[in-house]
């Protein structure tokens, strides 16, 4: 069972993020603030989910936040400034759409770039430990994947609805087929590194 808050005191949002890993399309990152003592048995770390159970727990969780937000940058800004500092930058953002003010952010990680006059607290597998990070990681993880829908339909050659834009073997070989798209992650390494020329001696 998940943990309903990190501390009594402090107003605390959950902050995750989801496409850290991806080859293209945005990171998006969600903030959710919580109810007190707040109970769901079905919440836990997206990734531990069906994509059923994930967008059931989309509807529960934002009619019963407090308040959440989403952010968004896309492939363009992660080539420009890194995915690192493209995953705080979404966090952020989510942060900024908060209609309630948080007291302390549980950041889902081991890094984060501080946000102004709001402390942090970084939790590995905090998405695993704490009800506000599952609540973010399902909502950023339920949104990008409704973004990935909408990539699909113009680009279905490279089956995003499925591998979400990971690095699968169909996701590379369309690739090398058809090239990159306006959405693809240039900084990133796009190609199979076995594409090389294979030299005999």
């Amino acid at each position: 069972m998940l943990a309903s808050s990190y501390q009594k005191k402090l107003i605390e949002a959950g902050c995750d993020e989801a496409g850290r890993g991806c080859l293209a399309g945005p990171v998006y990152a969600a903030a959710v603030i919580l109810p007190i003592d707040y109970k769901n048995s079905l919440l836990n770390d997206s990734k531990k989910l069906s994509e059923k159970n994930r967008n059931q727990l989309r509807i529960e969780i934002e009619k019963d936040a407090i308040a959440f937000g989403i952010g968004i940058v896309d492939n363009e800004k992660i080539d420009e400034i890194n995915i690192l500092k493209a995953s705080f930058l979404a966090m952020h953002l989510a942060v900024q759409q908060l209609n309630t003010a948080p007291e302390l952010l549980l950041i889902d990680g081991n890094r984060f770039t501080p946000y102004p006059s709001i402390p942090h607290k970084c939790i590995i597998k905090g998405d695993a430990k704490f009800l506000s990070i599952a609540a973010a990681s399902v909502l950023a993880k339920t949104y990008r994947d409704e973004f990935l829908e909408k990539m699909h339909q113009e680009f279905p050659v490279y089956d995003w609805s499925k591998n979400k834009a990971y690095p699968t073997k169909k996701h590379r070989e369309s690739i090398i087929k058809y090239g990159i798209t306006s959405y693809h992650r240039k900084s990133f390494n796009l190609f199979p590194r076995q594409q090389r020329l294979d030299l005999e001696f």
